[in-house]
């Protein structure tokens, strides 16, 4: 039985298409997993047009934000069963002996390889899925909102794991895409002023962005940052992907505030980082998440503190991806939704 799935096939850009593909065999540690819902992220599209910085596997199934049904188990998989309502973490291939993996922090293992760019992604209807990936999706909340579990876990991760947010703080977040905006709810539920800075032609996602109790800003966030005490913001999370961006958080970010950096951007910098050390500022990357955050997730996403409804732009079958990478890609939504088919 093949199944249509969407393949990045090539290094080029533009090398994305459907391709008709087997179920996928499993091991015995893994289950197969029937997909309902798979989210299009940033980072498909930055495969798709060629401009990603990370090591690709051509050809594979793109898609990481995904939940489903388990429909098959490996013969050494205990705990779950068939039928069972699952969404999967990214990281499909870890060293279990690596330093950081033993320290439960397996996103940072140097060797790990993800879903939809290392192996094969949810954009189709089988997946492989090893069951120590595997969460539990609480009854009532659907596969929809579930499949985003994932840049959900990014936001918490940055905000939450890696950010030092106080109640109270003032916080400015660059770039009104998927993990911006969820970095900005995210800091809303901590108890965070928050401000989101776009471009002219990010308004409709900046809209959206209103929806969960933030301040949007058209390009320069100066004016806000300095409002409460003339020193700037205490935190600015960057967001948006460009190398640049990160000089305005220099700008905006207050003396002995914390810049947070969760957006890639492979351009060199140009400019230099005097103002990190002249303001005692520290810098943050943050990348990913693991076990805890995903469960502390899926409980604010059932329990309602944390919707993600706001931002899905619509739902497509997988063999319409182009119109759903495209509404993405040209801002018109926030977040794309696929469904097999």
């Amino acid at each position: 039985m093949k199944s249509a799935a969407v393949v990045n096939y090539a290094p080029e850009p533009g090398s994305v298409e459907i391709r008709e593909l087997p179920k996928p065999d499993i091991g015995e540690e893994d289950v197969l997993l029937e997909v309902a819902n798979v989210g299009v992220c940033g980072s498909d599209l930055h495969q798709w047009t060629a401009d990603h910085s990370w090591p690709v596997n051509y050809p594979v199934v793109l898609g990481h934000e995904f939940g489903g049904h388990i429909v098959a188990l490996g013969k050494r998989v205990s705990g779950w069963q068939e039928g069972d309502r699952v969404v999967s973490e990214t990281a499909a291939v870890i060293d279990p002996n690596n330093p950081m993996s033993r320290q439960g922090l397996y996103n940072l293992d140097p060797t790990r390889k993800g879903f939809g760019y290392g192996v094969n992604g949810a954009m189709t209807r089988y997946v492989s899925v090893p069951a120590r990936c595997l969460h539990r999706v609480p009854e009532g909340l659907a596969f929809e909102q579930a499949c985003l579990t994932e840049p959900c876990s990014v936001a918490y991760n940055a905000m939450v794991g890696n950010t030092r947010l106080k109640p109270g703080d003032r916080v400015i977040v660059i770039g009104p895409g998927t993990i911006g905006i969820l970095c900005a709810a995210v800091a809303r539920l901590c108890g965070a002023e928050v401000a989101i800075v776009g471009l002219e032609t990010d308004r409709n996602r900046l809209d959206i962005a209103r929806k969960y109790g933030c301040e949007p800003i058209i390009r320069d966030a100066k004016e806000w940052a300095m409002e409460r005490d003339g020193l700037g913001a205490d935190v600015v999370v960057d967001a948006a992907g460009a190398s640049a961006t990160l000089q305005s958080a220099m700008q905006w970010v207050r003396p002995n505030g914390q810049i947070t950096k969760v957006g890639w951007g492979p351009q060199p910098l140009q400019f230099s980082l005097d103002p990190i050390v002249q303001k005692n500022v520290t810098l943050q990357g943050s990348f990913s998440h693991n076990w805890p955050v995903w469960e502390r997730v899926l409980a604010l996403l059932a329990g309602g503190q944390l919707d993600v409804k706001p931002i899905i732009g619509g739902v497509w079958p997988v063999t319409e991806w182009q119109e759903a990478f495209e509404m993405m890609h040209k801002g018109e939504v926030v977040k794309s939704v696929l469904k097999p088919v």
